[in-house]
């Protein structure tokens, strides 16, 4: 049986779209076990659920433009001043806020990469430049090579952890690029969407020393770690000239009364949901990828929620994608990603249920039943 390129379902270049794999594989959208999207398994914080039952009556209410509550109460929790905080409508927007506020001409891009940052510097009029990790440094790039690049472009996005592979760059190298930034005067973007999912004392993150580097940025998610995707809700750390171009260009109430409300209640989650998150993942994401080491795939180091798989040949992505999705699983086609190659997928980390049942599947499909 061959597959074409066509039959993956990223059709709008991300993971989660239950609507596509519905009209797709013919099945119920509630049928499906989504490994496209890299989401908590444990799902909301239950408080965040009760609050939002209780907020229903508010959706009559405009929600707060300034975003005051969430961010004072986000300014306690990582201590970082108000003026430096800016809340999006997800990651993507605080990425789109920040290309519209600072104007970059040259973007520059480490592949293989979250495909937002290429499509939206593209949207917004910016040039792209790129240069590609080494699966040798588990797709990491050298850290001269990511300061070259910094010497070549106006702004540049750096997964940390990355995003498809899941690892972080060496504290040591992030200071490194962030001080070639501050030489150049490039804007040196850090996507921490997922550092959540990594116990804080092995986080490497520039938030504590921020200040020291004027010309980077942080962009956190909440929709990941809180499992709120469908709220939207992100937040930027950076300068307050930063914050200050940025929502000159936020259009008024992009994020809503809802995603507000559940986002201060994430904030007041407590550590032992964190801690539970973050014990949970660690052992089932080493489950996981023993597992799919046994039925002969090759599988990419991860710090993270999710892990960067290669299949065996002659599976393609398209094609073993296709299989599972008829068999109720939905996995994430790498393929596209520049960088990777035609057989490389990405699978989310969920509970030992979940993860038992894609497995099984994956021996399914791999023996032939």
């Amino acid at each position: 049986m061959t597959y074409k390129d066509e039959s993956r379902i990223e059709v709008y270049g991300h993971g989660g779209d239950i609507e596509t794999a519905e009209a797709t594989f013919g099945r119920r959208a509630a049928s499906f076990l989504d490994f496209s999207a890299n989401i908590n398994p444990l799902g909301p914080p239950a408080d965040v659920i009760t609050v939002l039952q209780e907020s229903l009556p508010a959706v009559i209410r405009y929600p707060d433009p300034g975003h005051r509550r969430f961010k004072d109460l986000l300014s306690t929790r990582i201590g970082i001043a108000r003026e430096r905080l800016m809340a999006g409508n997800g990651a993507a927007e605080c990425m789109a806020l920040l290309l519209l506020g600072l104007s970059p001409k040259v973007v520059g891009v480490v592949d293989p990469c979250f495909s937002e940052y290429r499509e939206l510097s593209f949207k917004f009029g910016a040039d792209v430049r790129s240069i590609t990790g080494h699966s040798g440094q588990d797709w990491r790039a050298g850290r001269d090579q990511v300061i070259e690049l910094v010497q070549a472009c106006d702004l540049l996005f750096l997964g940390q952890p990355n995003n498809p592979n899941g690892v972080q760059y060496d504290l040591d190298d992030i200071r490194a690029i962030a001080e070639a930034a501050e030489r150049k005067k490039t804007w040196l973007v850090l996507d921490e969407a997922f550092i959540d999912f990594i116990p804080p004392e092995h986080r490497h993150t520039l938030l504590p020393e921020l200040h020291r580097y004027r010309q980077t940025v942080i962009i956190r998610s909440m929709t990941k770690f809180y499992a709120i995707p469908g709220l939207r809700l992100g937040y930027t750390v950076g300068h307050p000239d930063v914050i200050r171009a940025m929502a000159a260009k936020q259009v008024s109430w992009s994020v809503n009364g809802l995603a507000l409300l559940a986002g201060e209640a994430c904030l007041g989650s407590g550590e032992a949901y964190e801690r539970r998150t973050q014990e949970l993942i660690r052992t089932q994401r080493e489950q996981l990828a023993e597992g799919l080491r046994a039925a002969g795939f090759v599988v990419a180091p991860s710090e993270v929620n999710y892990l960067l798989v290669e299949v065996p040949y002659p599976w393609s992505a398209a094609a073993f994608q296709q299989e599972l999705g008829t068999r109720g699983v939905l996995i994430r086609s790498c393929a596209m990603y520049p960088g990777l190659g035609p057989q490389h997928i990405r699978v989310a980390v969920k509970d030992a249920e979940a993860n038992a049942t894609l497995l099984a599947v994956v021996h399914e499909v791999m023996d032939g039943v």
